[in-house]
């Protein structure tokens, strides 16, 4: 066992191991599997691998790191991304983090639900999802807390809610906001997929590879029975395993699938993001009372608005250290962060290049993305939403230096990539069941955002790690079932 901050395993070892499960990528989705696998196994014999492709980079969510403001981990996550839109101009908004931990290294921790409405279209149903979701609030700590008390936040809510947006309210943060007493720590403010880590240890050890990059998922007579992977000296290791679950990410998991000559009409299809439409505007410090506190509204959509808004602020401060000094200004920045509703279509889809290849031999990712008509109707709807919400919240909109005030992203910035490996009934349209796995293969699941099928417009994480964890929980009905057979 390697010395770090979570316990790592020789590959060596791993190879000599036969795995019950076998989890590759260590983000929301792979994170949320091994905690709910190893909570619900307790100490039992049963193996459990987990294998990531990169490097420990942060041992938390990067905001709950005491040296870090908000301007230093912005630009950390853009030294450590992999800019994947740069090969890729139709979606040249995309990157990729490869670290234990993946990409919640540097979310915000913004989590709500799907409604209702989106999730009546799914194979899962409602009442399962809302749940799995409850599972998954508890696990990370989803309170609309964060902004208590606040009353930036109290007073601007009060405006919209009074101009009738009544379902606009707090957004729903992953944050432990709880002080730690009697030894319990309370570092950790900010929740993120190492969290799922650290609960799963305190239930039964596993094995971590880091550094390791899964090439190939090897199946025989249509079951999974490991995975090829090689090392980051290039030497080349075979995992075995009686259940694998991919949790790569939208672009990793089919680009592997692929790879390894899955069969699947619809793996790499169907990709989706919401189109991401920013905005600032000012408001005078003079209409709010003390405590100031932060800003965080979220507006969701209803069945007439297919758009997300969220106000966030003031400035640089919507968190920050106990050791900043928080300047008193008269003009408070706020911003808008507004997630548009984009159709699931064949035609948007991930593939590989058959020219060009990693350091590992697999071909790397081709992009092919546009908006329909319907997204760009609802990107044209974001923009009028925006001047009506500041009119009612008393912000005036200015234009950052060669940016127009209302500022569409590029295609992928947003981060929430989803959909190339979507749930469904039918094999022709959908590349796994409503349980996550790979139709036709015994044992081959996926748990990150590539199952989701269609995307609304919230943030994708707190669904993401609820069906992960259903997920889980079948991986663990069949191998009882398996027992008793």
């Amino acid at each position: 066992m390697r010395n770090n901050w979570i316990p790592s395993t020789p590959l060596e070892q791993m190879a000599n191991t036969e795995y019950d499960v076998l989890i590759i990528g260590t983000g929301a989705g792979g994170g949320a599997v091994t905690w709910r696998i190893c909570e619900q196994w307790g100490k039992n014999e049963k193996k459990v691998g987990v294998v990531e492709s990169g490097d420990f980079l942060l041992p938390t969510q990067a905001a709950n790191i005491p040296t870090m403001n908000s301007e230093r981990m912005n630009k950390l996550h853009e030294y450590v991304s992999k800019p994947l839109g740069r090969l890729n101009p139709e979606f040249q908004g995309a990157k990729q983090v490869f670290a234990f931990g993946g990409r919640t290294l540097f979310w915000n921790a913004i989590t709500p639900r799907l409604n209702q409405l989106e999730l009546g279209k799914w194979p899962v149903t409602v009442q399962e999802m809302e749940s799995y979701y409850r599972v998954a609030e508890r696990v990370m700590n989803v309170s609309r807390e964060y902004t208590k008390g606040s009353q930036i936040t109290e007073i601007l809510l009060n405006r919209l809610q009074w101009k009738g947006l009544t379902e606009a309210a707090p957004a729903p943060i992953a944050a432990e906001l709880g002080p730690g007493i009697y030894g319990q720590e309370g570092s950790d403010i900010f929740f993120g997929a190492i969290d799922f880590f650290a609960k799963a240890l305190n239930f039964r050890p596993f094995d971590l590879t880091v550094k390791t990059r899964a090439v190939q998922v090897l199946v025989e007579s249509g079951k999974v029975v490991g995975v090829k992977v090689i090392s980051s000296e290039k030497k080349p290791y075979i995992l075995k395993a009686k259940t694998v679950v991919l949790s790569a990410s939208t672009f990793e998991t089919p680009r592997l699938l692929l790879h390894s000559e899955i069969k699947g009409q619809a793996i790499g299809h169907y990709l989706m993001n919401h189109s991401y439409v920013l905005a600032t505007g000012t408001i005078s410090r003079e209409e709010f009372a003390e405590p100031l506190g932060t800003l965080s509204i979220l507006i969701p959509s209803t069945p007439d608005r297919h758009y997300q808004i969220q106000l966030r602020g003031p400035n640089g401060y919507f968190w920050y250290q106990p050791y900043q000094i928080k300047p008193f200004l008269k003009e408070l920045e706020i911003n808008f962060h507004c997630s548009g509703e984009v159709e699931p279509r064949f035609e948007n889809k991930v593939t590989l290049d058959p020219y060009k290849t990693d350091e590992f031999g697999v071909p790397e990712v081709q992009i092919h993305f546009s908006y329909s008509e319907k997204d760009q109707a609802i990107i044209r709807e974001i923009a009028g939403a925006i001047e009506q919400i500041s009119s009612f919240c008393g912000i005036s909109m200015y234009s950052k230096p060669g940016q127009p005030s209302i500022c569409l992203m590029p295609p992928g910035d947003q981060n929430h990539d989803s959909g190339t490996c979507r749930m469904g009934i039918d094999p022709s349209t959908s590349a796994v069941n409503k349980y996550g796995q790979i139709h036709g293969v015994e044992g081959l699941y996926v748990a990150d955002n590539s199952v989701i099928p269609s995307i609304g417009s919230a943030n994708l994480t707190l669904t993401t790690v609820a069906l992960a964890i259903r997920t889980a929980d079948y991986i663990i009905h069949q191998d009882q079932e398996r027992a008793f057979t």
